[in-house]
C-alpha cells in the first residue's frame, strides 16, 4: 500500500490527484489490475468526475451545500454535521482500472480528493492488485 498526503486550503476543496495516484500505481511496479484509492476521513471523501471545466467542482459544492447545508440545526456537537454528510455521499474509495501501468480514466475524467472540512493536511491511500 502506497499513501501521500494531500493540503486543502479552503473549508470546501477538490483537488485533483490524478498524478500522484499515477505516481503511487507506478511505484508499485503494476501494470495491469485495478488500484483503490481509499480516503481514510470522515469529513472527506473522493469522486471520478469532469476535469475539463472548474465550474463542474463549484456546482458540485453548491448542490451538496443545497442537500447538506452548514446550519441545518444538527445534533452533533463539533458543528461539522455537513462535512460528514458530504462525505458520506461522496464515498470513501473508488477504483479504477489500470492497463499498461497506466489509470484507465476517460478523456474528461479526473479523481477528486473531496475536503468538506479543511483546510487540513490528509491522507489518500493506494492499493492495487495485479490481474488480468
Amino acid at each position: 500500500m502506497k499513501k501521500f498526503s494531500v493540503q486543502t486550503s479552503s473549508r470546501t476543496d477538490f483537488v485533483k490527484i490524478d498524478q500522484q495516484v499515477a505516481q503511487a500505481v507506478s511505484g508499485a511496479g503494476l501494470i495491469d489490475g485495478v488500484v483503490t484509492v481509499f480516503i481514510p476521513h470522515t469529513t472527506a471523501g473522493i469522486t471520478i468526475n469532469e476535469n475539463a471545466d472548474p465550474d463542474v467542482t463549484a456546482d458540485m459544492d453548491l448542490v451538496l451545500d443545497r442537500m447538506a447545508p452548514w446550519s441545518g440545526g444538527y445534533s452533533h456537537f463539533e458543528g461539522n454535521t455537513a462535512a460528514h454528510v458530504k462525505a458520506s455521499l461522496m464515498g470513501s474509495s473508488v477504483q479504477v482500472i489500470v492497463s499498461g501501468g497506466k489509470l484507465q480514466l476517460g478523456t474528461w475524467q479526473s479523481l477528486y480528493f473531496c475536503e468538506f472540512d479543511g483546510p487540513r493536511t490528509r491522507e489518500v491511500w493506494v492499493k492495487g492488485i495485479s490481474g488480468q
